[in-house]
């Protein structure tokens, strides 16, 4: 396996993934519409589902139903998503899928001409360990310039942001057969000369971003410190 190039489809991932979930388990904590001056240049984060309970005394909050979350130029789907933190402020998110096929998560990174999608049964955030999770038939997979360049299979695959590492494991569950882990990575000089080509083809500008946040209505929450 080519672990240069692998690298830069980890540490896109962690950050961007840790980054998506840390801030939606903000929203469990941060009342709609509210604003910090401290993070007054974060993104702002906005979940839409059909029903949403929030429990302040617990520091809970559950989405259900369809349930998009945006932040920045990443994207999260799911069917549920619970939010919790714990006593020493720690905080932790699942996603889950009941009717959907998989959690899905799409980070962008136009600058790099580069899209990290990951997908699984389940997706889990935890903000002690500072990892992230996508748990049955998962997969992750790297695009430069839209064409796939790096992908990891498993049952488990597990990004821990705080050293910059990720681990996959296989079974029963795993999106490759039978029950192991694969991963295919592309040598970097044909990376480099897709990004050269797509640079070219926006004439050096980003790639255009395909994430746009919902439009906020009745059934969205949305805060400004989600950071």
């Amino acid at each position: 396996m080519n672990a240069s190039s692998f690298r830069i489809t980890t540490r896109a991932l962690c950050l961007g993934l840790c980054a998506l979930m840390a801030g939606t388990a903000a929203l469990a904590q941060t009342p709609a519409g509210a604003n910090s001056q401290a993070n007054k240049e974060e993104p702002d984060t906005q979940v839409l589902s059909d029903t949403l309970s929030y429990d302040d005394a617990n520091k809970t909050s559950v989405f259900t139903g369809n349930v998009i979350l945006t932040r920045g130029l990443m994207k999260l789907t799911s069917d549920k998503l619970d939010l919790r933190e714990d006593a020493q402020g720690f905080q932790y998110g699942v996603a889950t899928v009941s009717k959907s096929r998989f959690v899905f998560i799409r980070q962008e990174r136009p600058e790099n001409y580069e899209v990290v999608e990951a997908r699984g049964d389940r997706g889990e955030y935890d903000g002690k360990l500072n990892t992230v999770k996508m748990i049955g038939h998962a997969t992750v997979t790297r695009f430069v310039c839209g064409k796939p360049f790096d992908t990891v299979n498993g049952e488990v695959v597990t990004f821990n942001n705080q050293n910059n590492t990720y681990s996959a494991t296989g079974g029963p569950t795993s999106a490759a057969q039978p029950g192991r882990v694969r991963s295919i990575a592309q040598p970097r000089a044909k990376t480099d000369l897709a990004v050269a080509e797509c640079r070219k083809l926006y004439n050096n500008k980003p790639m255009p971003s395909t994430i746009q946040a919902p439009a906020q209505d009745g059934g969205s929450a949305t805060t400004g410190a989600a950071g």
